[in-house]
């Protein structure tokens, strides 16, 4: 019922990607991903070196014999990887789909496309979406401003930049930002999305690695517990409210500079608070659908709630837009 080109070109039962997460998307949470049913990809940038990202790999293999990807990510980091050797780690080991955000992948599309891997590309802006598909991507995602994560400086939600995304080009686009359940997943569908990505409400299963005083946060959270930081670097990302969020807005509101914000915004700060429980320390990346989070399945119980609400939705809608007389 849910083949489009997307769950064929990613080899996968349904046209649900679940969010790259920096820290969460780790060899065991990509494989239960990919044994629900919907597909995912390691995130490389939380590996240090090609070989722990090999091993990785390795290890998610083990553990399902489904398609999944691996996120080659664009965006500066304060330690830098190779981004050169990560693709050729994945291509190497045999992973058959490329994801990337932040910059343009152009650099790297041939690398990519002569050893026959797909490559999807995660952008939040039309023009992005319209170079994507020039380089030669397959898939691209697109992304609204209520998406946890890295929205764009140009602030459109996601009901406006989806369709104007799949008015602009011909191949498969995925939506994502705000949505979290199968009413999310038909609305996507409808707004012309070959598939739908969602993160935060994944945040917020038993396979996710997050210590549970993040997803006991995550259960009463309402969609007004996010906040935009970082809009003073020009790199905006949406984020829990906390203590630490709302002391990074008000050093961005005196004017501050990035050597200021680095002890608040690196990645070691979120992944000691992440690892302690300390929900106030750091940033954490979170949707507004965050509001729509009011338990901790498993993987799958998740998938098959979107999955089979989604069916149930169709035939609601079947039933009761008919057309008049």
């Amino acid at each position: 019922m849910f083949k489009t080109r997307v769950t064929e070109i990613l080899g996968v039962d349904y046209p649900l990607i679940v969010g790259t997460m920096q820290d969460i998307s780790t060899g065991e949470f990509v494989a239960a991903a990919a044994n629900a049913g919907a597909f995912a990809c390691i995130a490389s940038a939380m590996f240090m070196s090609k070989e722990t990202l090999r091993n990785e790999i390795r290890k998610t293999k083990s553990l399902t014999d489904k398609p999944f990807g691996v996120n080659i990510n664009l965006f500066p980091m304060l330690r830098p990887i190779s981004i050169e050797e990560y693709i050729d780690t994945v291509i190497e080991e045999g992973v058959g789909v490329i994801e990337t955000s932040g910059r343009s992948p152009e650099p790297y599309i041939d690398r990519i496309k002569k050893a026959n891997v797909k490559l999807m590309h995660k952008c939040a802006r039309v023009r992005d979406a319209r170079t994507a598909e020039r380089i030669g991507v397959d898939i691209v995602e697109i992304v609204g401003f209520e998406c946890g994560g890295h929205p764009s400086m140009e602030e459109v939600t996601t009901l406006v930049l989806l369709p104007r995304v799949v008015d602009t080009v011909k191949i498969p686009v995925v939506g994502g930002g705000g949505f979290g359940d199968a009413r999310g997943f038909v609305a996507a569908l409808a707004l012309g999305a070959e598939g739908v990505l969602m993160g935060t409400r994944f945040m917020a299963v038993r396979e996710c690695n997050l210590h549970p005083n993040f997803k006991k946060a995550f259960v009463k959270a309402n969609e007004t517990d996010t906040v935009i930081v970082q809009r003073s670097l020009s790199d905006p990302i949406r984020v829990m409210r906390n203590k630490t969020a709302l002391q990074v807005l008000e050093m961005e509101k005196r004017g501050t500079t990035l050597e200021e914000l680095i002890p608040f915004i690196a990645g070691d700060t979120r992944r000691r608070a992440t690892a302690e429980g300390d929900i106030d320390s750091g940033l954490m990346a979170c949707g507004q659908v965050v509001g729509l989070i009011h338990d901790v399945p498993t993987m799958k119980e998740v998938v098959d709630s979107i999955i089979n609400g989604a069916i149930a939705i169709y035939e609601r809608l079947g039933k009761t837009l008919k057309p008049a007389g």
